[in-house]
C-alpha cells in the first residue's frame, strides 16, 4: 500500500512500537524501583520518637508503599497519596520541632557546664594571682642581708606554696569527679532508656518492638541490597500444660532458660526476640533456606536434651521442654508479613507432626 507515493512496512511500524512500549515499561520499573527505595530512605531518617508516634508515622508510609507494590489503579494510588501527603509535612515539622526543642535542652546542659567551667576558671585565676604574690614575697626575700633569715623565710615561703597547691589540686579534683559524676549519670540513663524500650522484661532477649523494627529494616534493605536471610518462628511445646502443672513461676524459668540455650547457640550477628508468649523468633542474616534449618535441627535437640529442676528444692522434679520450629528464607518482593506467615505455616506443620522438630518451607 502507498500513502502519497512512500510504501509504509506495517513490521517495522510494530517493532517501533514494541521497542517505544518496552522503553516506556522499563522506565516505569525504574521509577517504582526509586519510589521503593525512597520510601526507605524516609523511614531510615525517620527518629525513633515515641513522643512523636513515630512508630504510627513508619506503618502509615509502609501502607502507602504497599500500594505502589500492589499494583492498584492510578486513581486509588494517587487519592492515598494525598490523603498522606499531610501526614509526612505534619510530621516532618513535629520531628523538627522535636529536634530543636531538645537542641535547647543540650544547650541549657552546655551552660551549665559552661558556668562550672567558669567557676574553675575563677579559682585558677585566685589560684595563679597567689603564686604572683608568692612570687613578689620571694623577690622581697631576696632583698634581705641575713642568710639565715633568707633561708627560714624561704623554708616558710615554700611550705605555704606547697599547701596552695594542694588544696587546688583537691578543689580541680573534686570538680572534675563531679562533673564527671553528671555525665556517666546522662549516660547511663540514655543507655538504660534504649536497652528498656528494646528488651523484653523477662529474658532479657529483644522484645516485639525491637523485631518489628528490625525485620522491617532488613527487608527493606534486602530490597535494595540483595542480601539474604532466614526467620525461624520457635514455639515451646505443651507449654500450656507445664504451666498448669507445676504453675506459672516454672514457665517463667523455662522461658528464661529457653532464651539462654538460644544464646548459647547463636552468632553474635543474629537476632533473638520474643515474639509472643512462649514463641520466639530467630532471624539469622546471611542464612540459607539449608543452613537456617540445619540450625533449627540443632536447636530442637539441644532443648530436648536439657533437663532443669522445678524449683530449688533437693527432690524437685525434672522438667523439660521440647520446641517445634517453622523455618522460612527471605525471597524476592517479600513483605514483613508474607515472610512470618510462611514460618508460621511451617510451625504449624511442625506441630501437626508431633512436635519437636523444625519444618522449612520448602516441605510445604
Amino acid at each position: 500500500m502507498k500513502l502519497f507515493g512512500k510504501s509504509k512496512n506495517p513490521a517495522t511500524d510494530s517493532a517501533v512500537a514494541d521497542q517505544a512500549s518496552g522503553d516506556a515499561q522499563g522506565r516505569i520499573d525504574l521509577f517504582l524501583t526509586c519510589i521503593q527505595a525512597l520510601f526507605l530512605f524516609l523511614r531510615e531518617y525517620t527518629l525513633d520518637i515515641s513522643e512523636i508516634d513515630a512508630g504510627r508515622f513508619k506503618e502509615q508510609l509502609e501502607a502507602l508503599q504497599a500500594k505502589f507494590r500492589a499494583e492498584e489503579k492510578t486513581k486509588t494510588i494517587a487519592a492515598g497519596f494525598d490523603r498522606q501527603k499531610a501526614a509526612i509535612l505534619d510530621h516532618i515539622q513535629k520531628q523538627k520541632a522535636y529536634i530543636g526543642e531538645r537542641e535547647s535542652e543540650f544547650r541549657e546542659i552546655i551552660d551549665l557546664m559552661t558556668a562550672a567551667m567558669t567557676g574553675l576558671d575563677n579559682e585558677n585565676r585566685n589560684f595563679y594571682s597567689s603564686i604572683r604574690t608568692q612570687g613578689e614575697r620571694f623577690e622581697q626575700i631576696t632583698l634581705l642581708d641575713d642568710i639565715k633569715r633568707i633561708k627560714n623565710e624561704l623554708v616558710h615561703e615554700v611550705e605555704n606554696m606547697r599547701a596552695m597547691v594542694r588544696r587546688k589540686e583537691g578543689q580541680d579534683q573534686k570538680a572534675l569527679e563531679a562533673l564527671s559524676s553528671q555525665v556517666d549519670g546522662l549516660k547511663k540513663e540514655l543507655d538504660e532508656a534504649r536497652r528498656t524500650a528494646n528488651t523484653d522484661a523477662l529474658t532479657g532477649v529483644n522484645n516485639r518492638k525491637a523485631l518489628d523494627e528490625y525485620l522491617r529494616s532488613l527487608v527493606e534493605r534486602n530490597s535494595i541490597t540483595r542480601l539474604p536471610f532466614s526467620l525461624l518462628m520457635m514455639d515451646l511445646d505443651d507449654f500450656k500444660t507445664l504451666n498448669d502443672t507445676y504453675g506459672h513461676t516454672v514457665g517463667d524459668r523455662m522461658l528464661l532458660a529457653f532464651a539462654e540455650k538460644c544464646r548459647a547457640s547463636v552468632r553474635s550477628d543474629d537476632f533473638l526476640a520474643r515474639y509472643g508468649g512462649e514463641e520466639f523468633t530467630l532471624i539469622l542474616p546471611g542464612a540459607s533456606l539449608r543452613n537456617a534449618q540445619k540450625k533449627a535441627k540443632h536447636l530442637c535437640k539441644t532443648i530436648a536434651a536439657s533437663r532443669y529442676a522445678a524449683d530449688d528444692s533437693p527432690n524437685a522434679d525434672a522438667v523439660s521442654v521440647t520446641v517445634s520450629i517453622g523455618v522460612s528464607t527471605y525471597r524476592k518482593g517479600d513483605t514483613v508479613q508474607a515472610l512470618l506467615e510462611r514460618a508460621d505455616q511451617c510451625l504449624y506443620k511442625a506441630k501437626s507432626a508431633g512436635k519437636n522438630r523444625a519444618v522449612a518451607e520448602n516441605a510445604l
